[in-house]
């Protein structure tokens, strides 16, 4: 099973668009709410170079937006 990391904040929808697409295809992910765990905003950043959510770490494999195209790819959906 591949491990995924979401970071992501309340307020935003696609994370919530990312979060529920994952659930719908039964994946386990950590959900890291940044308004919460502001101490991982630096990890995030260091990932991905951005500072916009969501930001999907799938096994080091790091997808910024929703990008359901570049998410099933590395999950293997089709």
């Amino acid at each position: 099973m591949k491990k995924i990391i979401v970071y992501s904040t309340p307020t935003c929808p696609y994370c919530t668009k990312a979060k529920i697409y994952l659930k719908e295809n039964n994946f386990d992910f950590e959900d890291v709410d940044l308004s919460i765990q502001k101490g991982r905003v630096r990890e995030m950043i260091d990932k991905s170079g951005q500072m916009g959510v969501p930001v999907i770490d799938i096994d080091g494999k790091v997808i910024v937006g929703f990008n359901k195209a570049l998410i099933n790819q590395e999950l293997g959906i089709s």
